[in-house]
């Protein structure tokens, strides 16, 4: 096993002790080539069973020619079975019926049952996603998030808050406000790889004093 800490372009970041890679986990960025995905470094998923594509197994309803993105930031993490429900799972749904006769054929375009296109799904830098939450349609979920295992998130999520449950509600903040302004504006994320190795014990401790004197 090697103490190298991967690039953002490897698939696989991590190699078990006899040489061979993991593959059930991939920093997406280079696992993912999909035109409405948007993925920062480092940011991965991981699944008890890999699947052949990780952009359908992670947003089975963000088709190539769907007008929404999904946009995910740096350095998050999504446990098995977590899934994106985007904007193209809609039916319309604002008539007297929700049946998608648009999906059928019909040689027409622009169908009456075909709903208007929805908002992008945006997932802000270091969000940890739980086993099995669904993230729904034109979610936005902040900085530093942390989402409970089987939640069902939908809407505006404040940076580092801590949310679970279906509908998934904020149980806690992390932090105070005055200390989420500073880690937002620190935005560790955004520093070079190997300072953010060099200064790993701040970034994962609580001393902000300590954390602040690190950035470059």
């Amino acid at each position: 096993m090697s103490d190298r800490f991967p690039a953002p372009s490897e698939r696989f970041p991590i190699v078990l002790p006899d040489g061979t890679v993991h593959a059930g986990t991939v920093f997406l960025e280079p696992a993912i080539d999909h035109p409405r995905f948007k993925v920062g470094a480092y940011s991965y998923a991981s699944a008890h069973h890999p699947p052949d594509d990780w952009a359908r197994h992670l947003a089975p309803y963000l088709y190539t020619f769907s007008p929404e993105r999904l946009v995910i930031g740096k350095f998050c993490q999504f446990a098995d079975g977590v899934q994106f429900i985007t904007s193209s799972a809609n039916h319309r749904y604002d008539g007297f019926t929700s049946f998608p006769f648009m999906a059928f054929g019909g040689g027409r375009k622009n169908r009456p049952s075909m709903p208007e296109a929805g908002a992008d799904t945006v997932i802000g830098h270091d969000v940890w996603i739980g086993q099995g939450a669904r993230i729904l349609p034109g979610a936005k979920i902040g900085c530093g998030v942390i989402v409970g295992a089987g939640s069902v998130v939908s809407g505006d999520i404040p940076d580092y808050a801590i949310v679970a449950g279906n509908p998934a509600r904020v149980v806690r903040m992390r932090f105070d406000p005055q200390t989420v302004l500073t880690l937002l504006s620190l935005a560790w994320w955004d520093w070079p790889i190997d300072r953010i190795l060099d200064h790993e014990a701040a970034i994962c401790g609580a001393d902000l004093s300590a954390l602040a004197k690190c950035a470059p």
